[in-house]
Parts: structure tokens; C-alpha cells; sequence
């Protein structure tokens, strides 16, 4: 009896945890809607609306499941994710996946003090380096979820690292963008995301 249960409970952890398989062609033609913000192949233009060319597939995902059911509220997105299923989510994620970013420029004023924030941290405050989820190539880490940084925009990092400062945004594992994000100042969060930006 004890193996059945145990069996059942396992299988349903695991059901819990899956999600569906992505299919990047399928996906191309769903992701229409997305190319007036993000750019038609994820490269977005304007600097506000981040770049999702070659971001990894599975936090694409999460950040799509996120934003559908309010874990993640972006104003932009408001409504859009609404009749997506959960296929249409995973094709999406994807088909961008699947295509190659592009990288911007650092201010040069700016990228000794960011590369030192992004490799190494601020220790003597608790602040982890950036580099070690998100490697020091800043392609992220796929497996783990963490995203890809490398040649996203200045501007949109920055919002996104003074919201979790601030708690704004709370989608982040174990609070683990939150914590580190809590003592970074605004230059601090300007200069490491400026040399994200120029980082490839």
C-alpha cells in the first residue's frame, strides 16, 4: 500500500513540474502579435521592451506563465497572454529561443565600474556577482532558469533591477534577484547594466 501511494504521489510531483515540449515553427506564426513590441525575430528596438532573441526557452516559459496568471504584472502585457494555451506559450518561448540577439554598446564611461559589479559583486554588502548565474559571458544558465543578459538593453535591465530593489518584482526564485538587488544604488544599477548591454 505504502508503494502505491508513494508511487502516485511521485507521479503527480512530476506532472506538477512538467510542462509542454515547444516547438519553434509552430511557433513563429504565434509570435506575430509579440514582433511590434519585441521585434519580429526578438530583437527588440526600442530600448523600454526587452530583447528575447536567444533567451533561454525555459525562463521565456516562466515569464509568459508569470505574466498570464499575475505573478508578474507588466502593464504592457495586460490581456495579451489571456487566450494562450499553454502549447502557444511553449512554441512561443521557443521560436525565440531559437533565434541569435544582438548586442548594443556600453557607455565606455561606465563599463570598469559595471564589469567589477557584474564579475565580482560588492562583498563588503552582501552582493553577489552577477556573472555567477548568469555566467560571465552573460548567457545565462539554462537549465537553472536564470536568463540570458548579454546585449539586453540598458534601460529595460536597469527598470527590472530597481523593481526587484524595490520589490516591484517578486517572481524571482527564493528571492534571489530581490536580496540581491535590496542595497545596489541607482549609479551602481546604471553602470552594471550598461555594461550588460555592450557584454557578448
Amino acid at each position: 500500500m505504502k508503494k502505491i501511494i508513494l508511487t502516485a504521489l511521485m507521479a503527480m510531483s512530476v506532472a506538477g513540474y512538467s510542462h509542454a515540449e515547444g516547438n519553434a515553427e509552430a511557433g513563429k506564426a504565434k509570435a506575430v502579435m509579440c514582433g511590434a513590441c519585441h521585434g519580429p525575430d526578438g530583437n527588440s528596438a526600442a530600448p523600454n521592451f526587452p530583447k528575447l532573441a536567444g533567451q533561454g526557452e525555459k525562463y521565456l516559459l516562466k515569464q509568459m506563465q508569470n505574466i498570464k496568471n499575475g505573478d508578474r504584472n507588466v502593464l504592457e502585457m495586460t490581456g495579451l497572454l489571456n487566450a494562450s494555451s499553454d502549447q502557444d506559450l511553449a512554441d512561443i518561448a521557443a521560436f525565440f529561443a531559437s533565434q541569435t540577439g544582438t548586442v548594443g554598446y556600453a557607455d565606455k564611461d561606465k563599463v570598469e565600474k559595471g564589469q567589477k559589479i557584474y564579475r565580482a559583486g560588492i562583498a563588503d554588502r552582501g552582493i553577489a556577482a552577477c556573472a555567477g548565474c548568469h555566467s560571465p559571458t552573460g548567457e545565462g544558465n539554462e537549465p537553472a532558469g536564470f536568463p540570458k543578459l548579454g546585449g539586453q538593453h540598458a534601460a529595460y535591465t536597469a527598470k527590472q533591477l530597481k523593481d526587484f530593489r524595490d520589490s516591484k518584482r517578486a517572481n524571482d526564485p527564493n528571492s534571489m534577484m530581490r536580496d540581491n538587488a535590496y542595497t545596489l544604488r541607482d549609479d551602481e544599477i546604471d553602470a552594471v547594466s550598461q555594461y550588460i548591454q555592450g557584454l557578448h
